[in-house]
């Protein structure tokens, strides 16, 4: 009989509270200035938008009231040695309980007990000062974590060969490209002695060869017995690699649970229906995404007529030779379909300027639940933008044939219109001979 793993991450009824419009302080004086205030029955705010720390002069005109919940009370157990994967919408809560994991910040109630030391890689260039080099980057983050400088010299030409990075290794990092930052990052945090790995869309950055190397190695050290957190919108990757998974929703957490069980209750959260149209707040390089057919927005779209994808570019971005791709998920997270405008009115991809139309052809989705994802990238800058889950549509299966053959005994991916059938009254194969006759 196996004796149960030890315990490496156990939180209780943890919450992190953020007061909307609270001032930072960053020095002794201003925290001594900050209490005084408050002390007087004065709002702090209003002294510290006079001297100009860090808020406009309007800062203290609200209520001094709003609270953002960013965790309400969290609460689980993960074992040693298990890997978990971390999923849900954006702006759900999920940074945030890496960042207390990782103690970068602390929890406004609540207990957190972590058994063992923490690398963490939670978002492009964290943990690396962007004056020094890739070399001198390493060694202070191995000296944060403890480890002598023997211990990190026995590791680093393995760091250095797999961030393949080795002819920068000694020019400052605010130099590197983001996919560059990644590479080593990832490559420190994966190499240098931890017990506990959290990693947060370590694999929105990086080509394809390095997602597949970073898959193998959270692999490989999953069966060292390391445990490892792993926040991601790419579902394939979290079904292949965590067999049991968080969901976090409105700073609320749901499991572990096994991945399937909770992909399933994040497909279905519904967050207010389908959307046809997308506009984020702060664009970056995409600035509008919609979803068309017929020529009008439409959240379900008829399985047999053909739709549209509409993606405008920022003024800057469209100006710039670029090339776009999108993903097209179903509401398992499979990937169904990848495209760039690689294969679009340009034989020979060259990078183009401008906004992106996307046609989709009648039958190519099966009815059910779809996302669509994007991503932009140049040649001087790789990565430029990439954003998930910006549009969710229904196509509606509408072919007579569903009223004798209903959509659920169907299988498979794509729509089963896709291919095109003919009847013959005879048949036979051209040129046949015994050659290449299957036995």
């Amino acid at each position: 009989m196996h004796s149960p793993r030890p315990t490496a991450i156990a939180l209780r009824d943890i919450s992190k509270c953020y007061k909307l419009g609270t001032i930072g302080r960053h020095t002794l004086v201003d925290e001594t200035q900050y209490w005084w205030h408050r002390l007087r029955g004065r709002d702090p705010r209003e002294h510290m938008a006079k001297v100009g720390q860090g808020a406009p002069p309007d800062a203290a005109k609200g209520d001094g009231d709003g609270l953002f919940w960013a965790l309400k009370d969290v609460s689980f157990d993960i074992q040693q040695g298990e890997v978990v994967g971390v999923v849900g919408r954006n702006g759900a809560g999920k940074s945030t309980l890496l960042k207390l994991l990782a103690r970068i910040t602390e929890p406004t109630s609540g207990e957190a007990v972590i058994q063992g030391r923490v690398t963490s890689l939670l978002e492009v260039g964290t943990g690396f000062h962007p004056e020094l080099t890739g070399r001198e980057n390493v060694y202070m983050n191995g000296t944060i974590m403890g480890m002598k400088k023997r211990e990190i010299a026995a590791r680093f030409d393995e760091i250095v060969a797999f961030s393949e990075i080795g002819k920068f290794i000694d020019t400052p990092v605010k130099r590197y490209s983001s996919g560059m930052y990644v590479r080593l990052a990832f490559a420190v945090a994966a190499h240098l002695d931890s017990e506990i790995l959290l990693l947060d869309e370590v694999l929105a950055v990086g080509d394809a060869a390095f997602q597949k190397k970073c898959l193998g190695t959270m692999n490989t050290a999953s069966r060292s017995g390391r445990t490892i957190l792993f926040v991601s919108h790419n579902l394939q990757a979290v079904r292949t690699l965590c067999p049991s998974c968080l969901l976090v929703e409105d700073g609320r957490v749901q499991g572990p649970m096994p991945t399937d069980e909770i992909l399933h209750r994040y497909a279905t959260l519904g967050q207010g229906g389908p959307c046809s149209w997308w506009r984020p707040s702060a664009p970056k390089a995409v600035a509008e995404a919609w979803l068309t057919q017929d020529g009008k927005l439409a959240a379900n779209v008829s399985m047999s007529r053909p739709f549209e994808i509409g993606l405008r570019l920022t003024a800057a971005v469209a100006s710039q030779p670029t090339h776009v791709g999108i993903e097209i998920a179903n509401e398992q997270g499979y990937v169904i379909h990848h495209s760039a405008d690689l294969f679009g009115d340009s034989t020979d991809g060259d990078w183009r300027r401008g906004h992106r139309l996307v046609s989709v052809p009648a039958d190519a989705l099966f009815a059910g639940r779809h996302r669509l994802s994007l991503q932009v990238w140049d040649a001087e800058h790789g990565l430029l933008e990439r954003v998930m889950d910006v549009l969710d549509w229904q196509v509606v299966a509408d072919r007579p044939v569903f009223a004798t053959y209903p959509p659920s005994v169907w299988r498979g991916l794509t729509g089963p219109a896709l291919l095109s059938w003919s009847h013959m009254a005879s048949l036979e194969a051209p040129g046949r001979d015994t050659a290449g006759v299957a036995s």
